[in-house]
């Protein structure tokens, strides 16, 4: 069965949706803050991250950090909820016009990919101590609902 990873386009479909999903964050007033100036390293991270959990190559493991890396990005932000539902809202905006594939099934994946993930980064932005991280500690793999 194709991956979601596939079905998106590959690295290069991936990449292109992240660039424009990260223009999105550097340019909205409620997330920017989240994200300072940028960093030219972080949309290979997020499209090498969202490739790997789609069925793609596992370079973010690999070769950049992995997991621990986006705990530790994630630390001391303290995200909010309403910029978490920002966050799903400007995802899914550049999803449409990076032009992925806008069948059920994937949208589906899709949304249930932001959401979770931002979950679990909300959380880990107000955790103190390692204990109080959401227990995930790899990169997770996503599939078709």
């Amino acid at each position: 069965m194709e991956t979601l990873f596939e079905h998106a386009g590959g690295e290069e479909g991936l990449r292109k949706f992240i660039e424009i999903f990260y223009r999105s964050l550097l340019a909205d007033p409620m997330l920017q803050p989240l994200f300072g100036e940028g960093r030219p390293s972080h949309i290979g991270n997020l499209a090498a991250f969202t490739a790997e959990t789609f069925g793609g190559p596992d370079t973010f493991s690999r070769e950049m950090g992995g997991f621990p890396l986006l705990i530790d990005a994630h630390r001391g932000l303290k995200i909010n909820e309403e910029q978490r539902l920002r966050f799903i809202e400007l995802y899914l905006a550049a999803a449409d016009q990076a032009g992925l594939p806008d069948d059920e099934p994937f949208r589906a994946a899709l949304r249930s990919h932001v959401e979770f993930g931002s979950e679990v980064a909300m959380q880990n932005s107000h955790a103190e101590t390692d204990d109080q991280l959401h227990p995930l500690r790899e990169v997770p793999r996503w599939g078709w609902e």
